[in-house]
Protein backbone atom coordinates (compact mmCIF):
# COMPACT_ATOMS: atom_id res chain seq x y z
CA UNK A 1 0.00 0.00 0.00
CA UNK A 2 2.62 2.29 0.85
CA UNK A 3 4.86 1.35 -2.31
CA UNK A 4 1.49 2.17 -4.24
CA UNK A 5 1.08 5.66 -2.68
CA UNK A 6 4.75 6.52 -2.91
CA UNK A 7 4.51 5.50 -6.87
CA UNK A 8 1.72 7.94 -7.60
CA UNK A 9 3.48 10.63 -5.42
CA UNK A 10 6.23 10.23 -7.37
CA UNK A 11 5.55 9.67 -10.51
CA UNK A 12 1.92 10.38 -11.30
CA UNK A 13 2.47 13.47 -13.34
CA UNK A 14 4.23 12.00 -16.05
CA UNK A 15 1.87 9.09 -16.33
CA UNK A 16 0.09 11.53 -18.73
CA UNK A 17 2.92 13.00 -20.64
CA UNK A 18 4.33 9.44 -21.82
CA UNK A 19 1.79 7.06 -21.60
CA UNK A 20 2.89 4.53 -23.92
CA UNK A 21 6.45 4.06 -22.46
CA UNK A 22 4.71 3.34 -19.09
CA UNK A 23 2.42 1.31 -20.58
CA UNK A 24 4.82 -0.73 -21.70
CA UNK A 25 7.00 -0.63 -18.56
CA UNK A 26 3.49 -1.55 -16.62
CA UNK A 27 2.92 -4.59 -18.59
CA UNK A 28 6.98 -5.88 -18.01
CA UNK A 29 6.91 -5.18 -14.48
CA UNK A 30 3.88 -7.69 -13.91
CA UNK A 31 5.43 -10.17 -16.28
CA UNK A 32 8.64 -9.73 -13.76
CA UNK A 33 6.37 -9.53 -10.66
CA UNK A 34 4.47 -12.77 -11.64
CA UNK A 35 8.20 -14.84 -12.09
CA UNK A 36 8.89 -14.03 -8.85
CA UNK A 37 5.87 -15.48 -7.61
CA UNK A 38 7.28 -18.43 -9.23
CA UNK A 39 10.10 -18.82 -7.75
CA UNK A 40 9.38 -17.82 -4.35
CA UNK A 41 8.88 -21.46 -3.32
CA UNK A 42 11.72 -22.56 -4.93
CA UNK A 43 13.84 -19.95 -2.62
CA UNK A 44 12.20 -20.79 0.83
CA UNK A 45 14.97 -19.06 2.40
CA UNK A 46 13.69 -15.70 0.75
CA UNK A 47 10.21 -16.67 0.49
CA UNK A 48 8.73 -13.54 2.44
CA UNK A 49 11.18 -11.31 1.21
CA UNK A 50 10.35 -12.57 -2.39
CA UNK A 51 6.76 -12.33 -2.06
CA UNK A 52 6.71 -8.89 -0.56
CA UNK A 53 9.00 -7.46 -4.04
CA UNK A 54 6.47 -9.40 -6.03
CA UNK A 55 3.19 -7.74 -4.41
CA UNK A 56 4.94 -4.36 -4.40
CA UNK A 57 6.02 -4.83 -8.01
CA UNK A 58 2.12 -5.33 -8.79
CA UNK A 59 1.06 -2.57 -6.80
CA UNK A 60 3.01 -0.26 -9.06
CA UNK A 61 1.67 -1.88 -12.51
CA UNK A 62 -1.65 -1.37 -10.56
CA UNK A 63 -1.18 2.81 -10.29
CA UNK A 64 1.00 2.91 -13.56
CA UNK A 65 -1.49 -0.12 -16.00
CA UNK A 66 -4.36 1.74 -14.57
CA UNK A 67 -3.36 5.69 -15.34
CA UNK A 68 -2.40 4.67 -18.80
CA UNK A 69 -4.97 2.61 -19.77
CA UNK A 70 -7.81 5.82 -18.45
CA UNK A 71 -5.13 7.85 -21.13
CA UNK A 72 -5.03 5.44 -23.56
CA UNK A 73 -8.47 5.02 -23.75
CA UNK A 74 -9.21 8.52 -23.77
CA UNK A 75 -7.11 8.87 -26.65
CA UNK A 76 -9.22 6.21 -28.50
CA UNK A 77 -12.29 7.24 -28.19
CA UNK A 78 -12.08 9.01 -31.22
CA UNK A 79 -16.26 10.14 -30.63
CA UNK A 80 -16.17 11.07 -26.93
CA UNK A 81 -17.55 7.75 -26.26
CA UNK A 82 -14.85 7.12 -23.22
CA UNK A 83 -17.34 5.20 -21.66
CA UNK A 84 -18.26 3.41 -24.14
CA UNK A 85 -14.54 2.64 -25.50
CA UNK A 86 -13.78 1.63 -21.38
CA UNK A 87 -16.53 -1.23 -21.16
CA UNK A 88 -15.57 -2.44 -24.93
CA UNK A 89 -11.91 -3.14 -23.52
CA UNK A 90 -13.14 -4.74 -20.16
CA UNK A 91 -15.36 -6.79 -22.29
CA UNK A 92 -12.74 -7.80 -24.74
CA UNK A 93 -10.05 -8.22 -21.52
CA UNK A 94 -13.44 -10.57 -19.94
CA UNK A 95 -13.12 -12.84 -22.71
CA UNK A 96 -9.21 -13.36 -23.08
CA UNK A 97 -9.28 -14.04 -19.16
CA UNK A 98 -11.88 -16.64 -19.55
CA UNK A 99 -9.81 -18.06 -23.07
CA UNK A 100 -6.62 -17.88 -20.75
CA UNK A 101 -8.59 -20.27 -18.30
CA UNK A 102 -9.93 -22.33 -20.24
CA UNK A 103 -6.71 -23.09 -21.68
CA UNK A 104 -4.76 -23.24 -18.40
CA UNK A 105 -7.19 -26.24 -17.37
CA UNK A 106 -5.81 -28.18 -20.13
CA UNK A 107 -2.45 -27.40 -19.45
CA UNK A 108 -2.26 -27.92 -16.18
CA UNK A 109 -2.19 -32.08 -15.97
CA UNK A 110 0.74 -31.33 -18.76
CA UNK A 111 2.84 -29.18 -16.73
CA UNK A 112 2.04 -30.22 -13.14
CA UNK A 113 4.41 -32.83 -12.61
CA UNK A 114 7.79 -31.31 -14.87
CA UNK A 115 8.14 -27.54 -13.07
CA UNK A 116 11.11 -27.55 -16.12
CA UNK A 117 8.50 -27.32 -18.40
CA UNK A 118 6.42 -24.81 -16.74
CA UNK A 119 9.35 -22.61 -16.85
CA UNK A 120 9.67 -23.15 -20.23
CA UNK A 121 5.93 -22.51 -20.76
CA UNK A 122 6.88 -19.58 -18.67
CA UNK A 123 9.05 -17.91 -20.60
CA UNK A 124 8.19 -18.42 -24.08
CA UNK A 125 4.62 -17.32 -23.25
CA UNK A 126 6.11 -13.94 -21.36
CA UNK A 127 8.30 -13.28 -24.77
CA UNK A 128 5.62 -13.25 -26.52
CA UNK A 129 3.19 -11.31 -24.32
CA UNK A 130 6.10 -8.69 -24.22
CA UNK A 131 6.83 -8.74 -27.76
CA UNK A 132 2.84 -8.17 -28.19
CA UNK A 133 2.46 -5.39 -26.23
CA UNK A 134 5.22 -3.33 -27.74
CA UNK A 135 3.80 -3.76 -31.26
CA UNK A 136 0.41 -2.58 -29.43
CA UNK A 137 2.15 0.69 -28.17
CA UNK A 138 4.34 0.77 -31.18
CA UNK A 139 1.14 1.42 -33.76
CA UNK A 140 -0.22 4.02 -31.18
CA UNK A 141 -0.43 7.25 -32.64
CA UNK A 142 -0.88 10.13 -30.55
CA UNK A 143 -1.29 13.66 -32.17
CA UNK A 144 -0.91 15.27 -28.99
CA UNK A 145 2.78 16.54 -28.27
CA UNK A 146 4.54 15.66 -25.48
CA UNK A 147 8.40 16.48 -24.32
CA UNK A 148 9.94 13.64 -26.35
CA UNK A 149 7.81 14.27 -29.89
CA UNK A 150 8.43 17.52 -29.72
CA UNK A 151 12.12 16.95 -29.78
CA UNK A 152 11.40 14.98 -32.59
CA UNK A 153 9.32 16.77 -34.59
CA UNK A 154 11.61 20.23 -33.41
CA UNK A 155 14.96 19.12 -34.36
CA UNK A 156 14.00 17.34 -37.77
CA UNK A 157 12.48 20.76 -38.35
CA UNK A 158 15.82 22.87 -37.51
CA UNK A 159 17.43 20.51 -39.69
CA UNK A 160 15.63 20.34 -42.77
CA UNK A 161 12.76 22.94 -42.36
CA UNK A 162 9.72 19.98 -42.45
CA UNK A 163 7.61 19.17 -39.36
CA UNK A 164 7.55 15.04 -39.19
CA UNK A 165 3.56 14.34 -39.21
CA UNK A 166 1.96 12.24 -35.65
CA UNK A 167 2.49 8.86 -37.45
CA UNK A 168 6.29 9.02 -38.27
CA UNK A 169 7.08 10.72 -35.16
CA UNK A 170 5.19 8.03 -33.09
CA UNK A 171 7.15 5.45 -35.53
CA UNK A 172 10.41 7.52 -34.15
CA UNK A 173 9.41 7.86 -30.62
CA UNK A 174 11.50 5.74 -28.25
CA UNK A 175 9.63 3.26 -26.17
CA UNK A 176 12.88 2.08 -23.90
CA UNK A 177 14.81 5.55 -23.58
CA UNK A 178 11.83 7.87 -23.40
CA UNK A 179 12.30 8.32 -19.64
CA UNK A 180 15.72 9.98 -19.27
CA UNK A 181 15.86 13.05 -21.53
CA UNK A 182 19.38 14.63 -21.90
CA UNK A 183 18.11 18.37 -21.75
CA UNK A 184 16.13 18.57 -17.92
CA UNK A 185 13.15 21.06 -18.67
CA UNK A 186 10.62 21.95 -16.25
CA UNK A 187 7.73 23.84 -17.25
CA UNK A 188 5.58 26.16 -14.70
CA UNK A 189 8.40 26.37 -11.38
CA UNK A 190 7.55 29.64 -8.91
CA UNK A 191 9.40 32.63 -9.39
CA UNK A 192 11.72 32.50 -6.58
CA UNK A 193 13.42 29.62 -8.27
CA UNK A 194 14.83 31.57 -11.15
CA UNK A 195 15.26 34.71 -9.70
CA UNK A 196 16.77 36.47 -6.36
CA UNK A 197 16.17 40.57 -6.78
CA UNK A 198 14.59 42.83 -9.35
CA UNK A 199 17.94 42.79 -11.21
CA UNK A 200 17.46 39.12 -12.38
CA UNK A 201 14.10 39.43 -13.07
CA UNK A 202 14.50 42.49 -15.57
CA UNK A 203 17.35 40.80 -17.07
CA UNK A 204 14.46 38.15 -18.08
CA UNK A 205 11.38 40.08 -18.93
CA UNK A 206 13.74 42.29 -21.29
CA UNK A 207 13.58 42.56 -24.84
CA UNK A 208 10.17 40.56 -25.78
CA UNK A 209 6.42 40.32 -24.85
CA UNK A 210 6.24 36.22 -23.88
CA UNK A 211 3.98 35.76 -20.93
CA UNK A 212 6.81 32.88 -19.64
CA UNK A 213 10.12 33.53 -18.24
CA UNK A 214 12.92 31.47 -19.10
CA UNK A 215 16.50 30.14 -17.31
CA UNK A 216 19.19 28.33 -18.81
CA UNK A 217 21.96 26.45 -16.44
CA UNK A 218 23.94 25.91 -19.20
CA UNK A 219 26.50 23.57 -16.97
CA UNK A 220 23.47 21.41 -16.25
CA UNK A 221 21.67 21.92 -19.36
CA UNK A 222 18.24 22.74 -17.62
CA UNK A 223 16.07 24.65 -18.50
CA UNK A 224 13.29 26.28 -16.02
CA UNK A 225 10.02 28.04 -16.82
CA UNK A 226 7.97 30.64 -14.99
CA UNK A 227 4.69 31.17 -16.43
CA UNK A 228 2.19 33.69 -16.88
CA UNK A 229 -1.23 33.74 -15.74
CA UNK A 230 -2.25 34.57 -19.45
CA UNK A 231 -0.16 31.75 -20.53
CA UNK A 232 -2.30 29.09 -22.76
CA UNK A 233 -1.59 25.95 -24.69
CA UNK A 234 -0.04 27.45 -27.64
CA UNK A 235 2.57 29.91 -24.61
CA UNK A 236 3.26 26.58 -23.23
CA UNK A 237 4.45 25.02 -26.37
CA UNK A 238 6.60 27.65 -27.12
CA UNK A 239 8.25 27.83 -24.08
CA UNK A 240 8.76 24.07 -24.43
CA UNK A 241 10.35 24.52 -27.80
CA UNK A 242 12.55 27.51 -26.61
CA UNK A 243 13.98 25.34 -23.80
CA UNK A 244 14.63 22.26 -26.38
CA UNK A 245 15.85 24.79 -28.80
CA UNK A 246 18.61 25.92 -26.04
CA UNK A 247 19.23 22.20 -25.47
CA UNK A 248 20.23 22.03 -29.27
CA UNK A 249 22.47 25.15 -29.20
CA UNK A 250 24.67 22.18 -27.10
CA UNK A 251 24.67 19.40 -29.81
CA UNK A 252 25.82 18.18 -32.87
CA UNK A 253 23.83 18.32 -36.39
CA UNK A 254 22.58 21.41 -38.81
CA UNK A 255 21.11 24.26 -37.45
CA UNK A 256 19.17 27.85 -38.78
CA UNK A 257 22.00 30.20 -39.47
CA UNK A 258 20.47 32.44 -36.63
CA UNK A 259 20.81 29.69 -34.27
CA UNK A 260 24.42 28.77 -35.82
CA UNK A 261 25.66 31.98 -34.47
CA UNK A 262 24.19 31.11 -31.38
CA UNK A 263 26.17 27.86 -30.93
CA UNK A 264 29.14 29.36 -31.47
CA UNK A 265 28.83 31.89 -28.97
CA UNK A 266 27.80 28.84 -26.39
CA UNK A 267 31.03 26.67 -27.56
CA UNK A 268 32.95 29.35 -27.25
CA UNK A 269 33.27 29.27 -23.34
CA UNK A 270 31.45 30.88 -19.90
CA UNK A 271 31.95 34.42 -21.42
CA UNK A 272 28.43 34.90 -22.37
CA UNK A 273 25.93 34.84 -19.94
CA UNK A 274 22.88 32.46 -20.29
CA UNK A 275 20.57 35.37 -19.58
CA UNK A 276 21.90 37.03 -22.93
CA UNK A 277 21.41 33.47 -25.00
CA UNK A 278 17.92 33.12 -23.76
CA UNK A 279 17.27 36.66 -25.01
CA UNK A 280 18.50 36.16 -28.47
CA UNK A 281 17.19 33.33 -28.79
CA UNK A 282 13.32 34.87 -27.87
CA UNK A 283 14.13 37.40 -30.91
CA UNK A 284 14.69 34.49 -33.30
CA UNK A 285 11.79 32.54 -31.94
CA UNK A 286 9.68 35.32 -33.10
CA UNK A 287 10.26 34.31 -36.77
CA UNK A 288 11.15 30.82 -36.23
CA UNK A 289 7.86 29.48 -33.98
CA UNK A 290 5.02 30.82 -36.02
CA UNK A 291 6.32 29.16 -39.10
CA UNK A 292 6.98 26.34 -36.50
CA UNK A 293 3.21 26.20 -35.51
CA UNK A 294 2.05 26.34 -39.27
CA UNK A 295 3.58 23.18 -39.79
CA UNK A 296 2.65 21.41 -36.58
CA UNK A 297 -1.13 22.42 -37.29
CA UNK A 298 -0.67 21.44 -41.07
CA UNK A 299 0.56 18.55 -40.20
CA UNK A 300 -2.17 17.22 -38.37
CA UNK A 301 -0.75 17.98 -34.89
CA UNK A 302 -3.31 19.23 -32.56
CA UNK A 303 -2.15 22.51 -30.67
CA UNK A 304 -4.83 23.22 -28.62
CA UNK A 305 -3.86 21.21 -25.92
CA UNK A 306 -0.67 18.64 -24.75
CA UNK A 307 0.94 16.28 -23.12
CA UNK A 308 3.96 18.41 -21.52
CA UNK A 309 4.67 18.02 -17.81
CA UNK A 310 3.35 21.34 -16.47
CA UNK A 311 3.37 22.47 -12.81
CA UNK A 312 0.42 24.57 -11.67
CA UNK A 313 2.65 27.54 -10.42
CA UNK A 314 1.44 31.02 -11.87
CA UNK A 315 3.46 34.21 -11.96
CA UNK A 316 2.97 38.21 -13.00
CA UNK A 317 4.84 40.67 -13.51
CA UNK A 318 5.44 44.18 -15.87
CA UNK A 319 5.88 43.53 -19.69
CA UNK A 320 8.81 45.26 -20.48
CA UNK A 321 9.13 49.04 -21.30
CA UNK A 322 11.12 49.41 -24.36
CA UNK A 323 8.18 47.52 -25.84
CA UNK A 324 5.11 48.01 -24.23
CA UNK A 325 1.87 48.06 -25.81
CA UNK A 326 -0.71 50.55 -24.71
Amino acid sequence: MLGRIIFAWWKGSKLDCNAKQWRLFADILNDIAMFLEIMAPILPICFTMTICISNLAKCIVSVAGGATRAALTMHQARRNNMADVSAKDGSQETLVNLAGLLVSLLMLPLVSDCPSFSLGCFFLLTALHVYANYRAVRALVIETLNEVRLSLVLKHFLQRGEVLDPTSANQMEPLWTGFWPSLSLSLGVPLHRLVSSVAELQQLAEGHQEPYLLRWDQSQNQVQVVLSQEAGPETVLRAATHGLVLGALREDGPLPRELGKLRSQVRAGPNTESWVIVKETHQVLDELFPEFLRGLQDAGWETEKHQLEVDEWRATWLLSPEKKVL
